[in-house]
């Protein structure tokens, strides 16, 4: 079973050493150079571009104060509310139920006279700045590429970039065996 785990190790390393070396060849086949460019386009394409931008006006503002009073009509509206419950229910369980919603109508009804008087109201306005924000949309073009047709050793090629190589590219050039 030892010889079997050193053989595969032996045939892994084996592989790992012809794939390294092969590498090595490749890669000493392998040399740069320039084209020359014989023509370049731009590639277009249209974008939509949002751009925000805020919008500020001045607005008049009511601002209404609410004064209370000094609490008394609610106070009265109850106690005149209660008597009056009591007064109206015939029976003593009548006349407990009627005071308490008798007290309870006197002083909504005692409050909502006491905030309804003339008087009790205070309006005051003044001008605030309002802003907000809106987004203006443009189209532009934007260049997104070139493509480039260029000539290395009198053969013709085409390819796309996405800088403007100028007047020379620089290319790759491979040389194998054939078999």
């Amino acid at each position: 079973m030892r010889t079997n785990i050193m053989l595969r190790s032996t045939k892994w390393t084996s592989l790992a050493v012809i794939l390294c070396a092969s590498t090595q060849v490749v890669a000493a086949n392998v040399s740069y150079d320039y084209a020359t460019v014989i023509e370049t386009n731009p590639i277009i394409k249209t974008v939509r571009v949002s751009t925000p931008r805020e919008e500020c006006w001045d607005e008049e503002v009511v601002y209404r104060e609410h004064h209370n009073g000094d609490g008394v009509a609610p106070v009265v509206g109850a106690v005149l509310g209660g008597a009056l419950g009591n007064a109206v229910g015939h029976h003593k369980r009548n006349k407990q139920v009627g005071a308490v919603v008798g007290a309870i109508l006197g002083a909504t009804l005692g409050h909502a006279a006491s905030s309804n008087a003339k008087g009790n109201h205070e309006s005051h306005y003044r001008t605030e700045e309002r802003c907000e924000i809106k987004q203006e949309y443009h189209e532009e073009d934007r260049v997104i590429g070139y493509r480039v047709r260029y000539r290395y050793r009198d053969e013709t090629y085409t390819t796309r970039t996405d800088i403007d190589p100028g007047d020379t590219l620089k290319v790759r050039v491979a040389v194998s065996p054939v078999f």
